[in-house]
């Protein structure tokens, strides 16, 4: 396996784009605590609170037909600029809200923002393998995983930090900066796209393109189940538990303006997990196809437990290394699914899949997102929302483990042996 370290020093290219992952995204979540401690404070209404991850959730599905298409027919290093030069602009304009009659502006913002980062995720996954080796791309994508953690936990604890100390709108202020730094990284990218230029380029050839994609997936229902872990994770997980941290910071243990700094460092301790999952699973499976479908499972039980802990609420540090558990299992599970498509995935084919699959992940993100916010406003209490997702989140593993490891595809190889990289490549091609 090509070291993490190796991967950085040697491939020019996926330096700067990881350069500038690590920037956009440590901005991302001080706008994430900056907002919905906003919210909390404008409207202190836990269903408000759920309607934002609502809004940050249903833009990007909304777009999804659009994103897949647009990433598989253009040059995906420009669909990342202009996505970060709208979404900098739009992270500057969330400084206009002070009232709460402001709080409309905040949902519309969320949506713009969001809705632009519907082109810019599956681009950035379609785009990924272009820019390393096959032996590299495991590697990448962990380390990409292992960024995303080590942001949440930085991004989160200083934006919540910012937040209770200098103010909501110093972190909205920063959020746009770090896109328009994001940008020079990206400029720096050397990538080509060849298109095809006697191909339709006309709206329905594209809605047909799209169709391709869905009738894709429909044929591979292997394709399909992995495409519907991102979706499983956001259910039984990590939608419902944001709209329960904001509540637990604003009610139970409250430190910092509105809570802001202990909703940071639940998010921070859930990073902290999330960045050491993938390096301890990629220990234990390596790039063994067999192995990461059997250790997804795994991750699915390590969620249970940590939202079992985390119903007691016994105290805030119970409470911090819940979340730890919580990511650890879950960045794992968000790799390891990752890891399965961009290995088994035809190049043509891998904008459309990676959109759906964002699609999806952000509907079922907005649905369970506003559930939540509803529960625990009609009554619910904290504890027995997190008992009830904690005891949900085991029925995924158990239909992973009947049709994803059970009944996966005959012939099915590690994808480091000699066969199991050639049949790899080949599906990526489209052999």
């Amino acid at each position: 396996m090509v070291g993490y370290s190796q991967l950085i020093r040697q491939n020019k290219n996926f330096r700067n784009l990881w350069f500038g992952q690590i920037i956009s995204m440590f901005g991302d979540w001080f706008n994430l605590i900056a907002s919905a401690a906003l919210i909390a404070q404008l409207t202190e209404s836990g269903l408000a609170v759920g309607a934002l991850f609502v809004a940050r959730m249903l833009a990007p599905f909304l777009v999804s037909p659009v994103a897949g298409v647009v990433a598989d027919r253009y040059n995906r290093k420009t669909i990342l600029i202009f996505s970060d030069i709208v979404r900098s602009m739009t992270a500057f304009a969330f400084l206009l809200v002070r009232e709460p009659e402001h709080v409309w502006l905040i949902y519309a913002l969320t949506f713009i923002q969001l809705g632009i980062s519907g082109f810019f995720n599956p681009t950035y996954n379609a785009l990924l393998p272009d820019l390393v080796s096959e032996e590299e791309l495991g590697t990448a994508n962990v380390l990409g995983t292992i960024t995303w953690s080590v942001m949440l936990t930085l991004g989160a604890a200083v934006g919540g930090l910012v937040s209770g100390i200098f103010g909501i709108y110093t972190a909205f202020t920063i959020d746009g900066i770090t896109f328009l730094l994001s940008i020079v990284f990206l400029l720096m990218v050397t990538y080509s796209h060849d298109v095809d230029a006697e191909s339709d380029q006309s709206v329905s050839a594209a809605m047909q393109s799209y169709i391709d994609g869905l009738r894709y997936l429909r044929q591979k229902s292997d394709i399909l189940l992995i495409a519907l872990h991102k979706s499983f994770l956001t259910v039984t997980t990590w939608a419902g538990i944001q709209v329960i941290q904001v509540s637990i910071a604003e009610d139970l243990f409250v430190i910092g303006e509105g809570g802001s700094i202990s909703l940071g460092l639940m998010f921070a301790f859930q990073g902290i997990g999330a960045a050491l999952g993938p390096v301890v699973g990629r220990y234990i499976v390596g790039d063994d196809l067999k192995k990461i479908r059997r250790f997804i499972i795994t991750c699915y039980l390590i969620d249970a437990v940590g939202l079992a802990i985390a119903s007691t609420l016994f105290n805030f540090p119970v409470i911090l290394f819940a979340w730890v558990l919580i990511g650890f299992g879950s960045g794992n599970l968000w790799v390891m699914s990752s890891q399965l498509l961009m290995t088994l995935l035809p190049n043509e084919m891998r904008g459309r899949v990676f959109s759906v699959e964002f699609a999806l992940h952000t509907l079922f993100s907005a649905i369970a997102a506003g559930l939540a916010g509803y529960v625990l406003d009609i009554g619910l209490s904290i504890a027995g929302l997190l008992v009830a997702t904690a005891v949900f989140s085991i029925v995924p593993a158990i239909i992973w483990g009947i049709w994803g490891v059970s009944r996966a595809p005959v012939g099915e190889l590690a994808f480091g042996s000699e066969q199991g990289s050639e049949m790899a490549i080949g599906k990526r091609k489209g052999w």
